[in-house]
């Protein structure tokens, strides 16, 4: 049951829902699990945040039901972090091997400034994500250029794993490939994918006996999709139009739905530090057209950065979320503007665009409410004690002064949302007419019911997420 549910659901659920308890289920290694198995996702990531104090050059892991609405794991804190090279990781990626266990594989970088020369990539093994052993770094080739973005896949017809990464020809960028039985002896490395242009980042999705690739082309800056019937180097057909959202895009990555015809690609802004993740979809890879996502149809967490999802099963998820634990912590998305989160800054509540610095502005405790328990109060993470009030009707950032009218202040009852029913807004405690709405992205309370203008209750309607 998802928290929006829980948080509608009876008024004693309302008290604990923001908690997250879950059901611990064990889990061991097991072979392959088949297609129709998987029932959800998990994601790897590493962090940046505009500012750089919410940079994080490690392995991160986020799981989801639908692919779409992610929940952090281990409080959005790193499961694995490099000790050699250069101390850092970024482009992480996760595959399920034949055998039914995943290897990590990420480049091996820290920070923002780039190592134009390393051979080298981060491998780890992992039974079922809930550890990670047998760290190494191995090398994948002795040319003077990088090793970028590394991502695997199977290859049944040569019975190895295909690993590409991005490197330097000395002409321009290109894919080279790897191929491996093991991810120690790295076999000799090959051109896997040179179009005439410099390209980045890419990714390969099998679906049956076809292959197909994602990647960024350097010279337009958009992302495209190639096809091949053999997964072979120097095989692959582009079969789709560029395409951007943003200012600028990388890092694409090709998820098949668990449940459905429908093709994701994902891919993040190219903006330094700007961790926007943006979404494309189609029930027709090979027809080459693509349809943007709205930002109100995802969630990604926190400051994600090139991202890698994997499918797994039901059993695979709830093991994660019992050895990494959930979130303590929500966020609330705005239905009108999905790309703003609310927050507080100086000490005033609004709803501002993501990414923002600092993070924990836009986190909250949702706590038992203050006045009665079958509603919810909003305490601050990073100011622990103060809590979301209304005072003069305006949403306010306030040390609890334990006097009964703050808690009346403070407390907020959950109903279906008056823009979207499957969303939630906020009813105040002591002015029951009156819901939480942003006016000028500040946040207040004002008279809202039913009836009221579809702009004024889209203003009042939130996403409870992570």
């Amino acid at each position: 049951m998802s928290l929006r549910h829980r948080l509608l659901a009876a008024s004693t659920a309302l008290a604990t829902a923001a908690v997250g308890a879950l059901v611990a289920v064990s889990l061991t290694a097991s072979p392959a699990a088949a297609a129709d198995d998987y029932s959800a996702y998990v994601m790897g990531y590493f962090k940046e945040s505009p500012n750089a104090s919410g940079d994080s050059y490690a392995l991160h892991l986020a799981v989801s039901r639908d692919g779409l609405d992610w929940m952090p794991l281990n409080q959005n804190d790193p499961v694995a972090t490099p000790t050699e090279g250069m101390g850092g990781l970024r482009d992480p990626y996760l595959l399920r091997k034949q055998d039914g266990t995943f290897v990590a594989l990420a480049t091996d970088l820290k920070g923002r400034v780039f190592n134009l020369d390393n051979q080298y990539i981060h491998v780890w093994d992992s039974t079922n994500l809930t550890s990670f052993t047998g760290y190494r770094r191995v090398k994948l080739h002795s040319m003077a250029t990088h090793s970028w973005a590394p991502e695997a896949f199977w290859v049944p017809s040569r019975n190895q794993y295909a690993v590409i990464y991005s490197a330097y020809n000395g002409t321009r960028d290109v894919f080279m490939v790897n191929y491996t039985t093991d991810f120690v002896d790295m076999g000799t490395p090959e051109v896997f994918f040179d179009p005439g242009f410099s390209v980045l980042d890419g990714d390969v999705l099998v679906d049956g006996s076809t292959f197909y690739l994602s990647y960024k082309n350097l010279s337009d800056s958009n992302l495209y999709v190639a096809r091949s019937t053999t997964g072979a180097p120097n095989s692959f057909t582009t079969i789709s139009g560029g395409l951007r959202q943003g200012d600028a895009i990388e890092a694409p990555v090709l998820v098949k739905s668990n449940t459905s015809s429908t093709v994701w690609l994902w891919g993040d802004s190219f903006a330094p530090a700007n961790a926007v993740v943006y979404g494309w979809q189609t029930t027709n890879v090979d027809g080459g057209s693509w349809s943007a996502m709205n930002q109100r149809a995802f969630t990604p967490p926190i400051n994600a950065k090139h991202v890698t999802i994997t499918p797994i099963t039901s059993a695979e998820h709830d093991a994660l979320v019992d050895r990494w634990g959930a979130p303590s912590w929500n966020r609330l998305k705005s239905s009108n503007y999905p790309d703003r989160y609310v927050r507080h800054a100086g000490n005033l509540a609004r709803i501002d665009p993501f990414p923002m610095d600092p993070t924990a502005d836009q986190q909250w405790r949702v706590v038992p409410g203050l006045a009665d328990s079958a509603g919810v109060s909003f305490e601050s993470v990073n100011f622990p004690g103060r809590y979301l009030r209304h005072s003069a009707y305006n949403l306010r950032l306030d040390p609890n002064d334990g006097t009964s009218i703050f808690r009346a202040d403070a407390t907020f009852y959950p109903t279906a949302g008056l823009g979207d029913s499957s969303w939630t807004s906020f009813r105040s405690y002591n002015y029951p007419d009156r819901y939480i709405r942003h006016s000028g992205y500040a946040l207040r309370i004002d008279v809202l019911s039913p009836s009221s203008p579809a702009t004024a209750r889209q203003d009042a309607t939130f996403d409870i997420t992570y």
